[in-house]
């Protein structure tokens, strides 16, 4: 159902059981998938690519013009995958350079007034929390979670099934598996709830707690750190990921 008060451009492309309510705004060059909501106010601008089973919600923007000085007017392009839920006043930007693109996997959950910039890479299942401000660059791994007005700086990662209490910021990438606190930001310890009720067994959260006390404790090298891990701690996909995060880091890991 897309109601008359709402504005729809007659060149955008929208699939079956969508509802658009009064006053929302479609733009030319969308494309909606099927059994989407879009509330009163939001907002679907240029470059939308939207999946199946989403709802946003009145004020949310996608696809918002980067908010870069490199952005000379290209059509680039926001992804949006299927089944998450974008809050009010939430607002997604696009991707800066022709043939680049902002992207939001599956079963996101963006909270109000959160922002993600231009080119961020959002995996699936993650929360971004109330007012969290995401900057250019950033990606966000696999089932992360920034709480409220955390700010992150921009070309950092964020691991899989990492949290960040309310209120951080960070210039450097989070690691897999953690919860991030304090001013300056630093390890806390283990992100042991979120873990459990993933289903991790009881087992591979010690080898995680393990690895990290090696990685963050054994006052050693952070190359010599990797090596004790490989050497001491029984191998597994996620402590290969935490291995791999670390190598692979351009900015560092947070202390």
């Amino acid at each position: 159902m897309i109601s008359p008060l709402a504005y729809v451009d007659p060149s955008a492309k929208i699939g079956k059981n969508v509802t658009v309510h009064p006053f929302a705004y479609i733009d030319k060059n969308v494309e909606i998938g099927d059994d989407n909501v879009i509330m009163p106010y939001a907002s679907l601008m240029s470059g939308t690519r939207m999946g199946n089973g989403n709802k946003v919600y009145q004020g949310a923007v996608v696809a918002a013009v980067p908010q870069d000085f490199a952005y000379t007017g290209e059509d680039t392009l926001a992804y949006i995958g299927n089944n998450n839920v974008i809050r009010e006043n939430a607002v997604i930007i696009r991707g800066t350079h022709a043939g680049h693109a902002t992207s939001v996997g599956d079963g996101n959950f963006i909270m109000t007034g959160a922002r993600l910039s231009h080119d961020v890479e959002v995996g699936n299942h993650c929360i971004i929390g109330n007012g969290s401000q995401v900057s250019g660059n950033c990606i966000i791994q696999d089932c992360a979670i920034l709480t409220s007005n955390v700010l992150m700086q921009g070309n950092t990662r964020l691991g899989s099934y990492s949290l960040v209490q309310g209120g951080c910021r960070f210039i450097k990438d989070i690691p897999p598996y953690i919860v991030a606190a304090h001013e300056p930001i630093a390890f806390y310890s283990i992100n042991t709830k979120v873990l459990e009720l993933a289903g991790f067994s009881e087992t591979l959260i010690k080898h995680i707690a393990h690895a990290y006390r090696i990685l963050y404790k054994a006052n050693t090298s952070q190359h010599d750190a990797l090596l004790r891990i490989q050497e001491q701690v029984p191998n597994s996909p996620e402590i290969e990921r935490i291995i791999e995060f670390v190598k692979t880091s351009k900015l560092g890991i947070i202390h």
